[in-house]
């Protein structure tokens, strides 16, 4: 009998000196592809970088038993769910609007450049990578700055790099995290031909929709492994009691339809594009983009990865230096006619993973959400007594009371996501702007989330909000804007919710 190609025994493993995995067991057999699930904060991203690893271990102890007949390379490939790049001169220190910068090109390596690299150190043929560059829709991207690509673009590149590796064990952390339908469609059928070819996979996540060669199932809790026999169903999972919202969130919304006008100007509008254009050089992201919102309206904003979503947002959120030159108008005033940047950030409410990247890790839970107050990556004032109470109110809300002097780099991704999700809502703004903004949550946290932003949209708060889930989406959702290749492909009123 050939022995497993993982066998852990009685591991005891802790996170930022706090113990997650307590003498957990798990054997991996020849053939199996497991799918690993379980809430936030469990340890699954914990377990996933033991074995490749990446993280030493307290006790216990993990064998891995490569092939020695397999042609494959005898190693473990971990993707992980948050990657950060560096520039050309090693570093990572960007910040959030740099992305959006002509000079973005001159400071980051190309996507072509960055599989060169790859390619070369492992010696792969570049004839495979051609193949997958088509089949993950990547192709237009090769000549493209890795500062420009939108975190389904990033994700998409490192599972690039790993399917074209063809390890003997693959693990995959959030692999669908950022990714559209169709991307989300065509990965899975990769891993299930890498795994038809010989390449072992164990997913991270609590996802339902899996790669045909999925054949083993488990959930992490209490520090413990237990096999399942399918896919744990969202609506298996949740049990939840809805709280009040914390009491400065239930008042009136500053810029309700009912009181449209309060907002700057003659026109009921927060946001109105007129013919807009972006591009960087030969390349067009957005094409002559026409879209108003007025206030209290909740859009949801769809699109292929790629699409001009993420670049649609800069403009809004007053991000992005281009919106100058385009006939743009915010809260009734054109842009360029004498506000700041700090004063647009007042008004708006903002969550997305390319803000998550870019945020200061070393701020606390407590000092990261009342930099929502400021608008600034981490705290550099001291807020005064009502600013003080509001956040103790959303620490005790989200369930974050245990965490309110913790590091944001000691927090598990979904702990982390859920202080800034806080953040953003800290100084209840006209518009909400949420771009994926459950990415690391798990399913039970994700409808908690959602519901909330029902329940602050009641009182005329405008949404924006973009998702590539349609199971995880608010209810109270109204309109769709789909964008296709930096157009407007389509706009709709949604008569039921989604």
């Amino acid at each position: 009998m050939s022995k497993p190609v993982v066998h852990i025994h009685n591991l005891n493993l802790a996170y930022q000196q706090k113990p997650v995995l307590q003498g957990l067991c798990w054997t991996i057999n020849r053939n199996d592809n497991w799918l690993l699930s379980g809430e936030s904060g469990t340890g699954k991203t914990t377990l996933a970088k033991a074995i490749a690893g990446l993280i030493p271990t307290l006790e216990g102890d993990i064998q891995l038993n490569f092939d020695p007949s397999s042609a494959l390379p005898a190693k473990v490939h971990y993707v992980a769910n948050w990657y950060q790049f560096k520039d050309l001169e090693g570093a990572s220190n960007f910040y959030y609007q740099q992305r959006y910068q002509s000079l973005a090109t001159a400071i980051t390596a190309t996507v072509i450049a960055e599989l060169t690299r790859f390619g070369n150190d492992q010696q792969l043929s570049f004839d495979a990578l051609e193949q997958l560059l088509t089949a993950l829709g990547f192709a237009a991207l090769k000549n493209s700055a890795l500062l420009q690509l939108s975190s389904g673009e990033h994700k998409k590149l490192q599972l690039i790099k790993a399917l074209w590796s063809k390890p003997q064990l693959l693990i995959l952390d959030q692999p669908y995290n950022g990714l559209d339908k169709r991307s989300r469609e065509n990965l899975n059928d990769l891993l299930t031909e890498v795994s038809d070819n010989g390449t072992q996979l164990i997913i991270v996540g609590n996802e339902t929709e899996l790669p045909a060669a999925i054949n083993r199932f488990a959930v992490l809790k209490d520090g413990k492994l237990q096999e399942i026999s399918s896919p744990i169903s969202p609506k298996e999972e949740l049990e939840e009691v809805i709280k009040p919202l914390p009491s400065f969130l239930q008042q009136e919304a500053p810029y309700a339809v009912s009181g449209s006008s309060q907002v700057s100007g003659s026109a009921d509008h927060i946001i109105k594009m007129i013919d807009v254009n972006i591009r960087y050089g030969d390349k067009q992201v957005l094409k002559n983009i026409n879209w108003e919102v007025n206030a209290g309206e909740k859009w949801l904003l769809q699109g292929h990865n790629g699409s001009g979503k993420s670049t649609l947002l800069s403009l809004i959120s007053g991000d992005h230096p281009q919106a100058y030159a385009n006939n743009f108008y915010l809260f009734g005033n054109k842009r360029g006619t004498g506000e700041s940047i700090w004063e647009i950030k007042e008004r708006i409410g903002l969550i997305s993973p390319e803000l998550h990247w870019y945020f200061d890790a070393s701020a606390t839970v407590w000092q990261s959400i009342a930099s929502g107050f400021y608008d600034s990556s981490g705290l550099y004032c001291s807020p005064g007594s009502t600013k003080h109470a509001r956040v103790d109110e959303l620490i005790q809300y989200f369930g974050l009371s245990a965490y309110k002097n913790t590091l944001m780099n000691e927090l598990p991704l979904g702990k982390q996501r859920l202080t800034l999700l806080a953040r953003t809502i800290v100084k209840k703004p006209a518009i909400l702007i949420l771009d994926e903004p459950c990415q690391g949550l798990d399913q039970q946290q994700t409808q908690h989330f959602n519901r909330l932003v029902d329940e602050l949209c009641k009182d005329g708060t405008t949404l924006i909000y973009v998702g590539h889930f349609e199971s995880q989406l608010p209810e109270c959702i109204e309109k769709r804007i789909l964008l296709e290749d930096g157009a407007v492909k389509s706009v709709e009123h949604l008569l039921q919710s989604i």
